[in-house]
């Protein structure tokens, strides 16, 4: 099993740290992995994209050109990366502030609305994981106790309080999901 995941959005998003936690997880299951962010001097309101694999067996190179799985959190990364999504694969958006919903017919596509319920709680923060569950509801690559291990791992030990909101953000999420347009 190799999982090939491009998560792509603004700077500030979580974008990167999504990526991290997801990496650091299947390191915690021993997996193969390989995180490999991508963002511009602007960072923050800038765009960011990370690439991760999570993998069975041995990563030869982290740079990948077409993915089985592509997070789009806003217009800029779906017109970059939609057209990476290898056929038969999946695509995750959040529609805030898109103007242009995916098109393509040959992936499977779902549509999660992290942001509007990350904002009705008031939690921005926890946005990136609200994704990050509608994702695991999709493909479980990492059993829910590495993901523990990975936010432990991933986030400063002044924020491990912050740990179950984050874990609840993860269960939101996998409500959350819906399906815009499956294959049989």
């Amino acid at each position: 099993m190799t999982e090939e995941i491009i998560i792509a959005g603004f700077g500030g998003q979580g974008v990167l740290s999504m990526g991290k936690i997801l990496a650091y997880s299947g390191v915690m299951q021993n997996k193969e992995v390989s995180w490999m962010p991508s963002y511009g001097p602007e960072m923050r309101g800038g765009t960011a994209n990370v690439t991760v694999i999570i993998s069975d067996e041995r990563i030869s190179s982290p740079i990948l050109n077409a993915y089985d799985t592509a997070i789009i959190l806003n217009q800029q990364s779906m017109d970059k990366f939609e057209k990476t999504v290898k056929p038969g694969g999946l695509l995750i958006y959040d529609p805030n502030g898109l103007t242009r919903l995916p098109e393509r017919k040959d992936i499977n596509i779902y549509s999660i609305e992290a942001a509007d319920e990350a904002g009705k709680r008031g939690l921005s923060k926890i946005f990136n994981m609200i994704v990050l569950g509608g994702f695991l509801k999709l493909k479980p690559l990492v059993a829910p106790e590495f993901i523990h291990k990975g936010l432990e791992k991933s986030l400063p030990a002044r924020h491990h309080a912050l740990i179950p909101e984050n874990e609840k953000a993860i269960e939101i999420g996998k409500e959350l999901l819906k399906p815009v347009h499956i294959l049989n």
